[in-house]
């Protein structure tokens, strides 16, 4: 792992052992189980999608940017991406680098009827019952900072738990590790962890070969539908879009230009 990668991960280790003090695994097991039947179908939404799908990020503020929007409203956001035809929303529950929390998500998720991934860099099962409990659809599972047998194990979690897991992968040697583990949803980070460089055409590079059910999604770097035609052109159709969205002053708006359409869904 990157110098920055492990101090966030070891920050997040920390706040996993405070909240176990808080709430024993026992009873989040059964806050998780009682959400399963609101589970919302992430995959199956972002696969119908249509031409272009959209992952919409609520996103307060970021390692290399900053703040974005420490002000943001998540449910109106969230209302906003849902007009402007969001197949999914992403939210940020991180609290140190991203400023995100629970309460984000849960209100993100409340005020629209769209699919919601947790992202966040998860790395013990306890996260996953915590994610389930907190109303999540989905989850994201950062390649870098897991080992091959977490890697499965968690991923085998999710699968039991009803969560989607989006398998985040920066390098072919990740991707690989993500089609070997059986992955539905594989992202491709066009953001350098390390230096915060960005490679457009990264996510093109590494796609795998199409498979049955397998979906690939460009992560960041996506700020303008001349970004969407290009990746289209190298056969990507799936997005996640946080940054320029967030600062938006209209994000229905600005989500329908990234899409191709002027009409909301």
């Amino acid at each position: 792992m990157t110098d920055f990668l492990s101090k966030l991960v070891d920050q997040r280790r920390r706040d996993v052992a405070d909240a176990m003090a808080r709430v024993p695994l026992a009873g989040l097991r059964s806050r998780a189980e009682a959400a399963r039947a609101d589970r919302r179908p992430f995959a199956a939404r972002l696969q119908n999608a249509g031409p272009v799908g959209i992952i919409a990020e609520i996103k307060r503020a970021s390692p290399s940017k900053g703040d974005l929007a420490p002000d943001l409203d998540p449910a109106a956001l969230a209302r906003a991406y849902e007009a402007g035809g969001a197949a999914c929303l992403s939210v940020l529950t991180e609290p140190h680098f991203f400023k995100g929390s629970p309460a984000d998500l849960a209100a993100a998720r409340a005020a629209c009827r769209l699919p919601v991934l947790r992202k966040d860099f998860l790395f013990c099962d306890y996260q996953l019952y915590e994610s389930a409990a907190m109303g999540a659809d989905a989850v994201l599972l950062i390649a870098r900072i897991l080992s091959e047998a977490d890697l499965a194990r968690l991923h085998a979690l999710a699968a039991e738990l009803e969560l989607n897991a989006l398998v985040e992968a920066a390098t072919a040697a990740e991707v690989d590790r993500a089609c070997q583990l059986g992955a539905t949803l594989i992202g491709i980070n066009t953001r350098d962890l390390q230096t915060f460089e960005m490679d457009p055409d990264r996510a093109a590079r590494l796609a795998p070969p199409a498979a049955p059910g397998r979906i690939v999604i460009s992560l960041s770097g996506v700020s303008s539908r001349a970004d969407i035609d290009r990746q289209l052109a190298a056969g990507l159709s799936r997005f996640l879009v946080g940054e320029s969205l967030t600062r938006a002053p209209d994000p229905a708006t600005a989500l329908r230009r990234l899409r191709g359409t002027k009409e909301a869904p």
